[in-house]
């Protein structure tokens, strides 16, 4: 009996593997092509609507197409973003600025997948993006998008073009491009512990039990959904440990393993080198423990092949 069930698990797990490439390889032709048609500068929304979506019949490659072209060709307005503004979230005026808070991201979203006939709808809700939210609830302070395919609830998938166009730093002061082609039509439950809505209508999927329970949780990075990462240890974005006690790390990820996972400790700039860690990978659960050899209470961070994906607040004891 054992046998046959360590057999089923390889067996889903090569399957999942391998769908998970097959869906991102899918996505090459549409990519290219939106690739290949630039910033269309000279345009307004509607045509570049038409550029994006007419020459697919797909609404899975239509929606594709807007989401690459937006999040690779807006960037985001931290200004706007850090003073929680959204008065210049119109379409238009995105297209024209080139600028754009979460909000108006989802919205030129919507927009350009309206005017292809395909349902989508903005979803206002939370993210946390350091360990100094954690514990923290703040007013809504994220945007993102869902999309209808079909009538079963099943068919209803997430967009985040904000959080795909790349990362910025805690304080909204810089931001560093880098595309994650994962938000789209992202894991329900990968997307749901990184988001939180303010209508729990929108959470599709397993995900927090509450928005007290969500901002309990590690914060997840961007590069967390490029991974796949969910149902990390441990599971309170808080822990305490005494030093030269091992900690226990682990967390479930999609797709290829990982070739590196580092530990970061401290605010960003005081922060430790990062270092490597031993892990293990068996049936998509990485596992490692690491010593904490400084006493105090700080951010830690897991890096996978040198990206953040997780983030806890440690308090370690003597």
């Amino acid at each position: 009996m054992y046998f046959y069930k360590m057999k089923t698990l390889i067996t889903l797990s090569l399957l999942l593997s391998s769908f998970l490439v097959q869906a991102q390889n899918s996505y090459e032709r549409v990519d290219n092509y939106v690739k290949g048609l630039g910033s269309l500068d000279s345009l307004n929304v509607a045509s570049i609507a038409d550029k994006l979506t007419l020459p697919f019949s797909n609404p899975t490659d239509k929606a594709r197409a807007v989401f690459y072209w937006v999040a690779n060709n807006i960037s985001p307005d931290l200004r706007g973003m850090r003073s929680n503004d959204a008065r210049k979230a119109k379409p238009e005026m995105v297209i024209q600025s080139r600028l754009a808070t979460a909000v108006g991201y989802s919205n030129l979203v919507q927009e350009m997948l309206s005017l292809a006939n395909i349902r989508c709808l903005t979803v206002d809700g939370f993210i946390k993006r350091s360990e100094d939210d954690i514990d923290n609830s703040v007013d809504p302070n994220h945007t993102w998008n869902v999309v209808q395919l079909g009538q079963s609830p099943s068919e209803w998938y997430y967009i985040d073009a904000t959080l795909a166009a790349g990362f910025s730093d805690k304080r909204l002061s810089t931001f560093t491009r880098n595309f994650v082609s994962e938000y789209f039509f992202t894991n329900n439950e990968v997307f749901n512990y990184q988001h939180y809505p303010d209508n729990e209508a929108w959470i599709m999927g397993e995900g927090p039990s509450s928005l007290k329970h969500f901002y309990q949780l590690p914060v997840y990075h961007q590069h967390a959904t490029a991974v796949g990462v969910h149902q990390p240890t441990p599971t309170n974005g808080v822990f305490k440990t005494k030093m030269r006690n091992p900690v226990s790390f682990t967390f479930r990820y999609l797709g290829k393993v990982p070739e590196k996972i580092e530990i970061v400790t401290g605010e960003l700039r005081k922060q430790s080198e990062p270092t490597n860690v031993t892990f293990t990978s068996d049936y998509g659960v990485i596992k490692f423990q690491h010593y904490f050899l400084k006493d105090g209470e700080y951010p830690v961070r897991i890096l996978v092949d040198g990206l953040p994906v997780l983030e806890w607040q440690g308090i370690i004891s003597e």
